[in-house]
């Protein structure tokens, strides 16, 4: 059972964050972070978004906005994504990690024409303002090739085409791994159905029709990512200086998300942390056959604060290793959308300007990521 504090009788420090808007802070507790409360990080199960009835739906959307304006995390149960695909995965992305650097350096990102690969050890830091994350990364873009909706890629529209980007470098700098492409292509397209099934849902939950978001999301920012940590260093019989060094590294950075919503699937190794409105950090341990969902930045700024994208981080304390698999969901690049009228209650006002999804994550992404040898999105 989780032992709430009183926040005012807690020494705090201030973090800091990269945002589309410039550098913002964060008023954190000094103290252990604590396992979430279910109240804090429920587990809604999202069965009903696959029945016939509308109010099934409804209800679940209920749920989720419930969720979205509390802490903006929660967990999803009965997904629908089938087990043997998420295992598949799983050893697809371990097999990957666990090979010789040299060999996973053939799929360094910077050899891509689109951002698809590998991210080597120390080449990231998503929060300027805090230590190197400690971790690798591989990722996959949008590609309208393995999109079941699309049916004939020479019918998409010119001004949709123009933002996408279609390569094969990645999967042949991986060709060594016979099952690498397979089972991530089909994490990946599992992924983007339940992405689709989840934005319905959330036009019902923002009292919107339910297919308002449907054409926005035809070729969507929906970008997979692959995540390897190696267990931080242990602070047991370290030196005075040593322990302070190690308590500041992390796996990653406190950060926000830059689009709609995230679909996150994490081993059981757990470390992800949420910074709750209180300013502590509470633990979002691994919950099986869940995913953990969080709001992105994109989706507060529609919603005109009201869906909270909360500061998250992870730091791996297991002792061993960690992996994790989140799919980040967006409108499709060219859309654009202003903050939602049924977000804006009477006497309120906008409070942000309309702005294109290309725009945004490139305004994010400059703002964010501080590496060197990754190139910038053009």
């Amino acid at each position: 059972m989780a032992t709430y504090i009183d926040s005012h009788q807690i020494p705090s420090t201030q973090l800091l964050l990269s945002s589309g808007n410039g550098p913002v802070s964060r008023t954190v507790l000094q103290c252990p972070p604590r396992d979430a409360e279910p109240s804090e990080i429920p587990v809604i199960d999202v069965s009903g978004l696959a029945s016939s009835s509308l109010a099934d739906r409804k209800l679940v959307a209920q749920k989720i906005h419930e969720a979205a304006t509390n802490t903006g995390f929660f967990y999803i149960s009965h997904h629908g994504i089938p087990e043997s695909v998420i295992n598949a995965a799983r050893k697809a992305c371990l097999d990957f990690f666990q090979q010789p650097v040299e060999v996973k350096q053939r799929a360094n990102i910077n050899k891509s024409s689109c951002f698809n690969g590998y991210k080597p050890p120390a080449s990231q830091r998503i929060n300027p303002f805090e230590a190197i994350d400690k971790r690798e990364g591989f990722s996959v873009m949008y590609d309208p090739r393995y999109d079941p909706s699309v049916h004939d890629i020479t019918a998409i529209p010119k001004e949709i085409a123009a933002q996408l980007h279609s390569e094969d470098f990645h999967w042949e700098a991986t060709s060594n791994l016979p099952d690498f492409k397979r089972a991530i292509i089909d994490y990946w397209r599992a992924c983007l159905g339940l992405a689709r099934a989840l934005i319905r849902c959330f036009a019902l939950s923002l009292e919107l029709d339910e297919d308002f978001f449907d054409s926005k999301v035809s070729h969507p920012d929906a970008v997979m990512a692959l995540n390897y940590y190696p267990p931080l260093e242990a602070v047991d019989n370290l030196e005075l200086s040593a322990i302070q060094s190690a308590a500041q590294e992390v796996s990653i950075g406190s950060h926000t998300d830059f689009q709609l919503f995230t679909i996150l699937w994490q081993d059981e190794s757990g470390g992800l942390q949420v910074l709750n409105r209180e300013g502590q950090w509470i633990n979002a341990k691994p919950l099986e056959g869940t995913f953990v969902i969080n709001i992105a930045d994109y989706m507060q700024r529609i919603t005109n604060d009201r869906y909270v994208s909360t500061v998250h981080r992870a730091k791996n304390t297991s002792g061993r290793e960690r992996i994790s698999m989140p799919f980040f969901v967006g409108f499709n690049w060219n859309e654009s959308c202003d903050v939602l009228d049924s977000c804006v209650a009477p006497g309120e006002t906008k409070k942000y300007d309309e702005i294109s999804c290309a725009d945004w994550v490139k305004r994010r992404a400059r703002a964010t990521y501080q590496t060197e040898g990754i190139k910038e999105a053009s």
